[in-house]
């Protein structure tokens, strides 16, 4: 007969491993690593209280905003057109290729978009032109455009955007390939949008209006064409009135290149929307001649670090203040959000977004000294709950526009707002408090439903370039486990004891976890799986009542403490090996939602490892006593 841990085993094929975390020696590495992130994490920190980080250098950002200062106006800009022109001849790839950043793997997208601008600037080189005949089987037009609706699909938020640079580029020779955006559409009233099936994301209109205008005035001269050529001013006054005042929309140096390019191939070069995107670009070029993929994360690198160090953060109440101003007090002009969330930055482009008011929830839940009211975290709360989806998941930054996926439910989302809403839910007036023990019921039947039958969660907003589908379970369980297991509530139980045991079955022989089973390991996921991992711990030591599970699971898992034991340490080691060579804050792209881009930030390593080894280092200080 089987043994209780033997059954455990062979359910989800862990091996067994005996060490236990105990003892001087996993202390005195914990304690190492801990000290030294501490220093080097607060040494991050802006005189302004917040971690602004550094996003990694991109080809894709590069290339578009080369080609659209290009276009707009190459002599003027001719110095940042040569920096970043020989940016991109230093990074390419021996085979002509380019990856998202320096540290990524060749792709279509990033390749097509360099060689687009390199072709415009008569630089093209010839490697190139070789890996995208392979991509698509040929290079003509029909296989271009083909190829790359096919690799983004129904959405057309980015496939557009390329194809239209590469007809603009001269790299397509016929426009009517290229298929039309409806930029009238962006006159009529926001509130309707979720209606209409629109074929982008909600944050793309500035997008829908620039590309589709140009892709109108390049087309036919069909009987509709003056009907069409009639919305045009509106459109473009929707386009003034979503800009922001830097230039940039949404901080994004692509998105703010592809609208300003547009506008001027459609002979708008001196609209002021054009030139305050120009400015942007100018303003936001790194000194090596290339730009990143946004401005900066500082709002989401400050509750990440805020959670990380926990309350023992010098000036405090300083820094509660600052995250508590940044909240937006205005209805956002790209998504029709409503006054109270915060986005991923406090510039002028960012806007309200589901994981990071999350975020910044709980970072003033660990700043705040008693229990006194503020006002900002109550509007956080009821923006959350009206961002909340019928389904009971939680979108990114709109309720259901669309079936695209920034509106869809996203477990790692959905998870981040559940301890939120927990962690606020007593401190907050009654009627608020009634609301958010439904939304919790609402969020936990989703994560119950949507996971997967291995154990595990398909996030959003992060991925594995080594992974043949590019997605990350492990990211996803690991972030949804960590939070499933903070609740009180009943129904977290079970999803989170599953959530753990595939964690356990997905670690590597090194110890460390890559974004699914058998992908190297990287700091990044192995960090996420150990604070999944040290918080479930007690959780999967406890017999819990689950009426509704047919099978075995349950049990087998109520003995998974000394498993889940084993495979912290081995996950200790791994990270204090990466440690101790120099690479534990190595750059690790990581994905960028749905469109598959890739970045890397530098405080992602340093908040991730500090977060799991306080977590394992009060788990220990509590055992030992």
């Amino acid at each position: 007969m089987l043994t209780r841990k033997a059954k455990i085993e062979e359910i989800f094929d862990i091996p067994h491993r005996p060490m236990k975390l105990s003892g001087e020696i996993y202390m005195g590495k914990i304690n190492e690593m801990t000290d030294f992130l501490r220093q080097d994490l607060l040494a991050r920190q802006s005189p302004g209280s917040l971690w602004r980080g550094a996003l990694s250098a991109s080809a894709i950002s590069t290339s578009t905003s080369v080609f659209a200062l290009s276009v707009i106006d190459r002599d003027r800009y001719a110095a940042y057109v040569e920096a970043g022109v020989k940016w991109l001849r230093a990074t390419m790839l021996p085979d002509g290729c380019w990856g998202d950043t320096p540290e990524s793997k060749a792709n279509m997208t990033a390749t097509l978009l360099s060689y687009a601008t390199l072709f415009y600037l008569n630089a093209a080189p010839e490697e190139t032109k070789t890996y995208l005949s392979k991509q698509f089987g040929d290079i003509g037009d029909e296989h271009i455009v083909n190829g790359v609706l096919k690799y983004y699909g129904k959405d057309l938020t980015f496939s557009l955007p390329i194809l239209v640079m590469c007809a603009s580029a001269g790299v397509i020779t016929r426009w009517d390939a290229i298929p039309h955006l409806p930029f009238e559409l962006s006159a009529l009233p926001q509130r309707v949008f979720r209606f209409l099936n629109l074929p982008v994301v909600s944050y793309a209109i500035p997008a829908l209006i620039a590309v589709g205008i140009l892709r109108h005035r390049k087309g036919k001269r069909t009987i509709f064409y003056p009907l069409r050529d009639a919305f045009v001013k509106k459109s473009l006054k929707v386009l003034t009135q979503l800009q922001p005042v830097n230039g940039g929309f949404l901080e994004a140096a692509p998105l703010t290149a592809f609208v300003s390019m547009c506008m001027a191939c459609a002979g708008y070069k001196e609209h002021p929307v054009t030139r305050k995107a120009a400015g942007f670009l100018i303003n936001t070029v790194r000194e090596n001649g290339a730009w990143p993929i946004d401005t900066d994360l500082a709002g989401w690198l400050t509750a990440l670090s805020v959670k990380a160090l926990g309350p023992e953060i010098p000036d405090r109440e300083r820094l509660l203040e600052t995250i508590a101003g940044n909240t937006f007090t205005f209805k956002h002009p790209f998504t029709g959000a409503q006054p109270g969330g915060w986005g991923w930055s406090d510039l002028p482009g960012a806007a309200p977004d589901a994981d990071d008011t999350a975020g910044s929830l709980i970072a003033m839940h660990v700043l705040r000294k008693d229990s006194r009211y503020i006002p900002e975290v109550s509007k956080g709360i009821e923006w959350l709950l009206d961002l909340q989806n019928r389904d009971g998941g939680m979108p990114t930054f709109c309720k259901g526009w669309s079936r695209l996926p920034f509106d869809r439910s996203s477990p790692d989302i959905s998870a981040h707002s559940l301890a939120a809403f927990e962690l606020w839910c007593d401190m907050l007036p009654c009627k608020l408090q009634q609301r958010c023990r439904k939304s919790i019921h609402r969020l936990l039947r989703w994560l119950e439903k949507t996971q997967a039958a291995d154990g595990s969660w398909t996030p959003l907003w992060f991925g594995d370039q080594d992974a043949a589908d590019e997605k990350s379970p492990v990211y996803g369980a690991a972030v949804t486990v960590e939070y499933l297991s903070m609740s009180r509530h009943p129904l977290a139980a079970y999803p989170a004891k599953k959530g753990v045991a595939y964690l356990l079955s997905v670690q590597n022989d090194d110890g460390g976890w890559g974004g699914a089973k058998d992908l190297p390991s990287k700091v990044t996921f192995t960090a996420r799986a150990l604070s999944a991992l040290s918080q479930a711990a007690d959780l999967v030591a406890d017999n819990v009542s689950a009426d509704h599970v047919a099978d075995n699971v349950d049990r087998a898992l109520s003995h998974a403490a000394e498993i889940c034991d084993d495979a912290i340490v081995k996950g200790i080691d791994f990270l204090y090996r990466r440690f101790k060579d120099g690479t534990l804050n190595n750059a690790e792209p990581v994905g960028l939602y749905f469109a598959r881009l890739w970045y890397s930030e530098e405080l992602y390593n340093i908040t991730f490892a500090l977060n799991a080894l306080k977590q394992i280092r009060n788990r220990m200080i509590t055992n030992n006593n």
